[in-house]
């Protein structure tokens, strides 16, 4: 088993609220999302940040999308260390870093402050977690100097990492 993050745009993206997203991509991700119910373990943070975001933009009664249904199990799941893992991360409120387990590294200075959550997640898990994204590029951006701190991104839909 795997251990994943999502960043909340791949259940958006498999709901259809993105407008770039091609119709391969919301499959792409739809696909992932079933997946990783079956067969990973989906990381959260022990304080609720992740599932926070993902209440604001998914349904908690599964419906109408693919995406809303993976947030229903993951929420159903929480508990359940065959499925969800909840891993401690350290805000630190005076640090442009914004979590103690997000990497001090000159080249993610600029990564989107939202996003570091997912990041701290990935590095405090101790393993080689992933994370998944659609179609957030600062991910993109950021690749090389993740994969310097052992933490993967699954780019669901590449065609999105493209300049315009």
């Amino acid at each position: 088993m795997a251990e994943v993050v999502f960043d909340t745009n791949v259940p958006t993206v498999a709901n259809g609220q993105a407008g770039q997203a091609s119709e391969a991509c919301e499959e792409a991700c739809i696909d992932r999302l079933l997946e990783s119910r079956a067969r990973d373990v989906v990381l959260v943070d022990d304080g609720g940040l992740i599932l926070a975001e993902y209440q604001r933009h998914l349904a908690h009664r599964g419906q109408p999308g693919a995406g809303d249904a993976f947030f229903k199990w993951l929420w159903d799941n929480q508990g359940n260390e065959a499925h969800c893992r909840r891993i401690h991360i350290t805000p630190i409120e005076d640090d442009s870093r914004s979590f103690l387990e997000f990497p001090d590294d000159p080249r993610l200075r600029t990564f989107d402050p939202s996003d570091r959550k997912f990041v701290a997640v990935a590095v405090a898990s101790g393993s080689e977690a992933t994370v998944v994204n659609a179609s957030d590029t600062d991910w993109w951006s950021a690749r090389e100097a993740l994969s310097e701190h052992r933490v993967n991104v699954d780019f669901l839909c590449p065609e999105l990492m493209q300049s315009p």
